[in-house]
Order: structure tokens, then C-alpha cells, then sequence
């Protein structure tokens, strides 16, 4: 059974930064797929990006240029870099794990965190 927790959420302003971990646990970290969704009041979970086993990215198209995931395996660790943040960026993000190929489908990933909250005012 993997574990996921978030951490790193807060309150920022419009054009501000934030760093966004998840710790996992309870499996082999590197042989996992990750990924990062959020959810907005009223607004279904999307999909925000992926990485895979060997680190290749995936991004919403929405997103490229201002997100960056990256994974450290020796840590356990897996990271969102979220910078020139926009109030519509504004929503509980979710860190997600699964074994196999990367997808960009919320449901079909195995294991989810807790979420942690991002508020960007403006």
C-alpha cells in the first residue's frame, strides 16, 4: 500500500511561487508513475502533470512554461515547482501514484494524497 503526502500548499499572491512536496511510502518509489491533479470548487479533478519511472514530464498544454514536477528517488520525494501563479490556479492539489505506464487520467491512478490546499490572491 503507497502513501502519499502533500505538503507546501499555502497562500500566495498573483505571480508568486510555491513548491509543492509529496512524500511517499509503503512501495518502491522509482517503479512508480506520479502525477499531479487539482480540483477547484464546483470543478472536477484535472489533470495538471506526470512524470514517469525514467522522468519524462508531462503537462497540461494550459500549464507548460510555468509548472515543473520532478521526482527524487533516493528520497521518496516527488516535487511541483509552480511559479508565475495565477488566481485560477487557485485549488486542492493532489499528488497520485501508479504503477505502470504515466497517464494523465485521474482515474486511473491507484493511490492518492491527501491534497493540500493553493490560494492565489490577486
Amino acid at each position: 500500500q503507497v502513501m502519499l503526502v502533500e505538503s507546501g500548499g499555502g497562500l500566495v499572491q498573483a505571480g508568486g511561487s510555491l513548491r509543492l512536496s509529496c512524500a511517499a511510502s509503503g512501495g518502491t518509489f522509482s517503479s512508480l508513475s506520479m502525477g499531479w491533479f487539482r480540483q477547484a470548487p464546483g470543478k472536477e479533478r484535472e489533470f495538471v502533470t506526470a512524470i514517469s519511472q525514467t522522468s519524462n514530464t508531462y503537462y497540461a498544454d494550459s500549464l507548460k512554461g510555468r509548472f515543473t514536477i520532478s521526482r527524487d528517488n533516493a528520497k521518496n520525494t516527488l516535487y511541483l515547482q509552480m511559479n508565475s501563479l495565477k488566481p485560477e490556479d487557485t485549488a486542492v492539489y493532489y499528488c497520485a501514484a501508479r504503477r505502470g505506464l504515466t497517464t494523465t487520467r485521474p482515474s486511473d491512478y491507484d493511490y492518492w494524497g491527501q491534497g493540500t490546499q493553493v490560494t492565489v490572491s490577486s
